[in-house]
């Protein structure tokens, strides 16, 4: 017999199968989520560094 896929939520261990509908919906929901948020924060990094790189040249013009 096959062992179900289990998660770890909040440090406790669920079995996917023992958990209701709306908690698997959940769970869907929260991975989706999860998947469009990391691109959105790689990006939002990306910005950063940019704008620190600006920052950075802007003040070593001005102390020119």
């Amino acid at each position: 017999m096959a062992e179900s896929a289990k998660i770890n939520i909040n440090n406790k261990e669920y079995a996917l199968d023992d958990l209701s509908n709306e908690a698997k919906s959940y769970i869907a929901q929260i991975q989706l989520i999860d998947q469009k948020v990391a691109p959105l924060r790689a990006e939002l990094a990306i910005l950063q560094t940019a704008r620190d790189t600006y920052s950075n040249s802007l003040n070593a013009e001005l102390e020119d």
